[in-house]
């Protein structure tokens, strides 16, 4: 038997006591794991007066649209109806709701929709163009980035909107103080408005 079939042979089988002995770890942690995963999901989804929010048939999360904080008009049929401005524990403020084409015929978002910074539009459509304004406190806010440039808002979302479909979004922004109860959204193509932050 050469040297070199020694070695083989003794890699191999070092290598098949690795994967055994991952393999039984990997059971014995997942195990508790899984039960564990599985409690705490059954605790959260029986705990009262807490709404669920909705998924669609593809399951995309939608925003919880009971309450409509105020509505935008845009270009030839798009309305944007938002539904929700909350501040997060994190120092952010995230804003949900959704791009309703209302008309006859498909809506083909426009490039205008990923701001003017390059290196952001280089990441893939997106609504970057999104600025919230603090009239009390006098300053422009954002859509935030990740260390990438990557916006912190719904990206990568299909162009045209078909006539009657709608479009959910989220865009997230540094909040601002919490004396701020209002603030002004603005967006390429629609009217500019107010929204409560709850």
């Amino acid at each position: 038997m050469s040297i070199r079939h020694v070695r083989t042979t003794r890699r191999a089988g070092a290598a098949a006591l690795l994967a055994a002995a991952l393999t039984f770890s990997l059971a014995a942690c997942g195990g508790q794991d899984g039960k564990g995963q599985e409690k705490e999901n059954s605790s959260s989804a029986s705990t009262p007066g807490k709404e669920q929010p909705t998924k669609s048939d593809e399951g995309k999360t939608y925003p919880d649209t009971s309450t409509v904080l105020a509505t935008f008009k845009g270009e030839k049929s798009l309305e944007m109806v938002v539904y929700e401005a909350k501040r997060d524990s994190g120092g952010f403020l995230t804003i949900t709701g959704e791009f309703k084409n209302t008309g006859g015929a498909d809506y083909s978002t426009p490039v205008q929709w990923n701001g003017p910074e390059q290196e952001v539009a280089m990441t893939g459509s997106s609504l970057a163009a999104m600025t919230l304004t603090d009239a009390k406190g006098k300053k422009r806010y954002y859509v935030l980035r990740d260390t990438d440039n990557r916006p912190l808002t719904t990206t990568k979302y299909s162009s045209p909107i078909k006539a009657g479909s709608s479009l959910p979004f989220f865009a997230q922004f540094p909040s601002p103080p919490n004396t701020t109860t209002e603030v002004g959204l603005t967006f390429p193509g629609f009217t500019t408005g107010t929204i409560e932050i709850s």
